[in-house]
Order: C-alpha cells, then structure tokens, then sequence
C-alpha cells in the first residue's frame, strides 16, 4: 500500500471516497464477470476434450479405411481416382460477444462432388474412406473453432483477472490508506484549531 500523492484537504477526501466505491463496484463487477468467462473457460475445455477425442477416433478409422482400400488398388488407379476433386469447401468466420470477449464462430459450406472418380475403377472401401475423411474434416472445423474460443477466452479472462487484482490488492488498498490518513490529518487539525481558539479565548478572559 502506498499513500496517493494528494493535498489533505476535505475536498481531496470527498473526491477519494467516491472513487474508492467507484473502484470497489468496479472490483465487483469484474469479479463477476471473471467468473463467468471461467466457467464458459470450463464449458469450452471440456468440450474440446471431447471433441478431440472424437477427432483421434475418427482419424484413425479413416485411415485404416483408407489403407485397406488403396491395398485392392494399384498406385496408378488411385491416383488417378483423387487426382481431380471437383468439391470446395468455403469456411466463413464471425466474432460473437461473450462477457465482452469475441469468440470465432466458423461455418463451413460444401458444394460439389466429392466422389468425382469413375466406379468401375474404384471399390467401396475407398468410396468409405473418402466419406469418413470428409466428416473427419467438418469435425476438425469444429474443434479449431472451439480451440480458438478457448484461446479468445482464456486471453479475456487472463486481462480481466489481472484488473482484479489490480484494483484488489493495488488501487482500493492505496485509496483506503489515503482516506484513513487525510481524515487524520484533518482530525489532527481541527484539534490544533480548536486548542487555539480556546488558548485565545482563555487569554482573553484573562485580562
């Protein structure tokens, strides 16, 4: 703690007492809100968890898919079955406020054909990979996009604990002391002006 570089005047401490409960509602309000972003923190995370669990199970599915498929088929056949996709795919991003953090938001759109290779050449097993890739890839869209909120959040919830505790444990305990310490010193004054006034009136009576 450390006391503000003030004059100890009355007006000086009225201006502090309004900004210490200025700060102290202003601790409370980020406090509220620092908790809130960490149990969205926790929501997030949990469901990245899941998510990723998810991602890891179906990739190596797909790949297993994959491997047995390309093993009924020759190097040249299944180049020439996925050398030419006719499918795209166009990711669009938006930003959400959440405690007033902004979180990504992603939304993937397919069109074309994804099977763009002849049937004769091909088998089922590859038919079945190039569909389990495909989910595959909207799943990974959708764990970076809660990947990238829980990035957003935790950099949100990081400024605001920092705030926190700024105002906890810097701003309102130097506010506190310099009010204890300017109503000391006015105290301390208006005794110095009241033994004065009576030294003059005893002085008075004297004569």
């Amino acid at each position: 703690m450390a006391l503000l570089n003030v004059n100890p005047t009355r007006m000086a401490l009225l201006d502090l007492k309004r900004r210490t409960k200025s700060a102290q509602r202003g601790h409370k309000l980020l406090k509220d809100k620092q908790d809130g972003l960490m149990q969205q923190f926790l929501i997030v995370i949990r469901k990245a968890k899941d998510v990723r669990m998810r991602v890891e199970e179906s990739l190596g599915e797909a790949f297993r898919t994959f491997l047995v498929a390309s093993a009924w088929l020759t190097d040249a056949q299944l180049q020439n079955a996925l050398s030419s996709p006719q499918a795209t795919i166009e990711l669009a991003v938006e930003t959400r406020s959440v405690m007033s953090g902004r979180i990504p938001f992603f939304t993937v759109q397919k069109s074309g054909n994804l099977k763009a290779y002849g049937l004769a050449g091909t088998n089922a097993l590859l038919d079945q990979a190039v569909d389990s890739f495909d989910a595959l890839f909207t799943t990974l869209i959708e764990l970076a996009q809660i990947e990238k909120q829980a990035e957003a959040l935790a950099i949100e919830l990081e400024t605001t604990r920092r705030r926190v505790n700024a105002l906890e444990h810097k701003m309102i305990p130097d506010l506190v002391q310099t009010v204890k310490y300017i109503k000391m010193k006015l105290d301390e004054t208006e005794r110095s002006a009241i033994v004065g006034t009576m030294r003059i009136k005893a002085s008075i009576m004297a004569q």
